[in-house]
């Protein structure tokens, strides 16, 4: 059994017991989430689709931990004119494990 998520303006595939790095959503770790914006619900057999979601589905997990991916470099460079920056950033994010997927 599978479901398609959209939260944080992407889609994740996710099942029950799934563990998933997901943009920074508010909560501390043990806390509920209940996404209610499926897209697709698959029991191995059929498939149902919503339009553009399905009524009365929901997934909910669990919090695990919050987060900020590796650093990664941005460098800017023009050539001929002594311009150089260079910067990082460092992604938030909110791990979350599936527990279950209801409807």
């Amino acid at each position: 059994m599978y479901a398609i998520v959209e939260t944080g303006g992407k889609q994740y595939k996710v099942s029950p017991g799934d563990v998933v790095r997901l943009e920074k959503l508010p909560g501390t770790r043990g806390d509920t989430l209940v996404f209610d914006k499926v897209l697709a619900v698959s029991d191995g057999g059929s498939l149902r689709v919503g339009n553009p979601y399905l009524e009365g589905t929901t997934v909910k997990a669990t919090i695990l931990r919050q987060g900020k991916a590796r650093k990664i470099l941005v460098f800017k460079y023009r050539s001929k004119t002594n311009y150089r920056r260079r910067y990082g950033h460092r992604q938030p994010f909110t791990e979350v494990r599936v527990d279950a997927v209801e409807g």
